[in-house]
């Protein structure tokens, strides 16, 4: 299926049948698409023994580690048709992922960020309090995961302000200028989870400063890592937030810079939730089988958008757990479920560029 047609559909509308049918066609499609124009996953492909055209399920299609995106040059278009390279900007001294787009990949991302996002927070643009520095998007071709979510979910914002200077310093008097210009609206609020807490809530607390944001909807995601040394659980994490400004409407997201755009958004009810233009697949640690709901495994993601390299099944470094599907309170159909954390042996990697004192 191609993408102007998947882009009509509603994210959250297909029930397991329908979703399955649209996956199994699109994905296999990419499988040949990749193995005709990427020699590099070709020679993977046949090592495997694995024959697109034989296919039948998309759970068959074999995955590459996301790993192998920091040691290998995965592309499926030639050099002259790279529109924009993105990095994964892992702590210093790690080797970063680099994901190769085209510009209908990059586009389709932005399509699809926007149709899923907008499931949860509307489709009107609001004023915008970006918490992180306007210097990590200086590059607009060369992209860190970091700028390029904040660019990405900038789409959502009418009037943008950034909450941090060039320094990773809050800067309070552009804060409450912003919050007074925008009094009686309903602001969105972007920035990484880590950043959030160690650069936002913990410079207000240190201030000993409040913030009216009872109008305001965060979404964050990333960082989880970072912040486990402090014991912040997701729940805490929103009560600390509800205490010093009044933000009770937070949204988490699970994603990567290998399948940008995909992204999994957390509903009201704490699940985060895969639409129709992806999906999670948990697989069992010993022999790699799908694991039953409830039954924790590796993370496997699996999406519709990249055409430009072969990134459409990945395995991740994550633990997870499917908790259902088609069946959330939410209302929202696909698969729900939650991330665990990471692997105990997988390599600490900046998480989307979570601060690490580099840029």
């Amino acid at each position: 299926m191609e993408m102007d047609n998947l882009l009509q559909i509603p994210p959250f509308s297909l029930d397991k049948r329908e979703k399955t049918k649209l996956l199994n066609t699109r994905l296999i499609q990419l499988s040949c698409h990749h193995a005709a124009a990427c020699p590099v996953f070709a020679s993977m492909m046949h090592s495997t023994g694995f024959c697109a055209e034989e296919c039948e399920s998309y759970y068959d299609i074999p995955f590459l580690p996301v790993s192998l995106f920091k040691e290998l040059e995965l592309k499926s278009i030639p050099d002259e048709d790279i529109f924009k390279t993105m990095t994964s900007s892992g702590t210093t001294g790690q080797a970063v992922s680099r994901i190769y787009l085209d510009k209908e990949t990059a586009g389709n991302q932005q399509k699809v960020l926007a149709k899923i996002v907008s499931e949860f927070i509307g489709s009107k643009r609001m004023p915008m309090l970006i918490i992180d520095s306007p210097s990590v998007v200086k590059d607009r071709t060369m992209f860190s995961a970091r700028g390029a979510a904040i660019l990405g979910f900038s789409m959502f914002g009418s009037d943008k302000q950034y909450a941090l200077d060039e320094n990773m310093k809050i800067d309070m008097s552009a804060i409450l200028s912003f919050l007074e210009k925008h009094k009686g609206e309903r602001v969105l609020l972007f920035g990484f989870t880590f950043i959030v807490w160690q650069h936002f809530y913990k410079e207000l607390i240190k201030q000993e400063s409040k913030l009216d944001l009872s109008n305001g909807i965060l979404i964050h995601g990333g960082g989880w890592k970072k912040l486990v040394g402090e014991a912040v659980t997701k729940d805490e994490f929103k009560i600390r937030l509800t205490d010093i400004c009044e933000l009770s409407n937070i949204h988490d997201y699970y994603g990567m810079v290998e399948q940008t755009g995909c992204i999994y958004m957390e509903c009201e009810f704490g699940y985060l939730h895969a639409g129709i233009f992806s999906d999670i697949i948990v697989r069992n640690h010993i022999d790699f089988s799908p694991c039953d709901f409830g039954e924790p495994g590796i993370v496997q993601v699996v999406s519709v958008l990249p055409e430009s390299y072969p990134g459409h099944s990945l395995l991740t470094e994550d633990e997870g757990v499917i908790i259902g599907e088609d069946d959330c309170k939410c209302g929202r159909k696909g698969k729900y479920f939650q991330i665990n954390g990471r692997l105990k042996m997988a390599e600490i990697r900046g998480c989307s560029d979570t601060y690490s004192g580099s840029r």
